[in-house]
């Protein structure tokens, strides 16, 4: 009987050969499938190299290349013109949607308004209103989508967003793509056309000149104010940036006056006279841009002596108005004998 053939300590160099490969084309494929399951915002090239060495004369090497495309969102020209609005403020009157189809298609259609406005009759004051502008996006989904440029960035009227009504093919493709809840596109259903907020710049029916450097009808409109023009591009998360406050000081007395910085004025009444305002007290909260009549009374027998504001003598007068209030003051009186 031959003698069985002895076992040796390690691994022959076939055998090193053998599952340095199999280890090699294991860790490339890993490497492959994690580079195409990678979530990559740009196009990028990933190249891995595996290489196992067992003698100088026996080398295994493998490349492999894995490529991921991720679409960048369409940005457009910056407008140079925007609309934003008081939710808190509008009082749900729909003039504005009346104005803005009157002056666009000569008749009040709120169907065709390109600003809506949504009231919640079963919401909570001043929570129950919802105002729908055309936002000017940065990133313009109802142009990148529209297949006939209809949908267009107007560059020679500061990059408004604006449908031309000769190229629109009625496909509804800016309306789908309108990221906003409603879509800000209007669908004319006689005319199987599209139609959006252009700032007013093709209005047939009102004389005045619109767009950036002109007037809108939805805002000369509003009885309430509840909506602006602006021309910086408001923040673009959700609605933070379009609903703002526009509310002054009158609203104070409802509490809506959120968010405002409020001044005092206060009297100080010397002898033989008082001094009255429009409440209780010696001391009067005022929000910015607001006005106290003051009143100044001596008592039978007396007259007024001087009233100075914060130190300052304004004479000897009975009655003072702080009007456009910016801060804080103190109005004083002093009262003398008659004579």
């Amino acid at each position: 009987m031959p003698e069985k053939e002895k076992k040796t300590e390690g691994v022959s160099r076939r055998d090193f050969l053998k599952f340095g490969t199999i280890a090699a084309g294991t860790l490339i494929g890993s490497t492959t499938l994690l580079a195409a399951c990678s979530p990559e915002t740009v196009t990028e090239t990933v190249t891995n190299t595996a290489t196992k060495t067992a003698t100088t004369t026996a080398t295994a090497t493998t490349t492999t290349t894995a490529t991921t495309t991720v679409e960048v969102p369409f940005r457009a020209a910056v407008s140079t013109g925007y609309i934003v609005y008081d939710s808190k403020k509008c009082c749900g009157c729909v003039t504005c949607m009346a104005t803005c189809s009157l002056v666009h298609e000569g008749e009040v259609n709120l169907s065709l308004a390109r600003i809506q406005i949504a009231q919640n009759n079963f919401g909570k004051f001043p929570y129950d209103i919802q105002m729908a502008v055309c936002r000017q996006c940065e990133y313009p989904a109802c142009v990148q989508s529209c297949p006939t440029e209809a949908c267009h960035v107007d560059e020679a009227n500061g990059n408004v967003r604006v449908i031309d009504q000769d190229l629109c093919i009625g496909c509804m493709a800016c309306i789908a793509a309108c990221p906003q809840q409603p879509h800000r596109p209007v669908w004319d259903a006689l005319k199987q056309k599209a139609t959006k907020c252009d700032l007013c710049l093709n209005t047939p029916y009102w004389d005045e000149d619109g767009g950036p450097g002109g007037k809108q009808a939805c805002v000369e409109a509003c009885p309430m104010h509840a909506l602006k023009f602006v021309s910086t591009m408001p923040a673009q998360q959700e609605t933070e940036g379009y609903d703002v406050n526009l509310r002054t000081a009158n609203w104070a007395v409802m509490g809506l006056a959120e968010n405002m910085e409020a001044f005092t004025i206060r009297v100080m009444a010397g002898e033989n006279g008082r001094i009255s305002g429009p409440g209780r007290g010696s001391a009067f909260i005022v929000y910015p841009g607001g006005s106290v009549p003051i009143t100044i009374t001596p008592d039978e027998g007396y007259q007024v002596a001087d009233v100075t504001i914060d130190g300052v003598s304004v004479g000897a007068v009975e009655s003072y108005v702080f009007e456009n209030i910016t801060a804080s003051h103190i109005l004083t009186a002093s009262f003398e004998p008659a004579g």
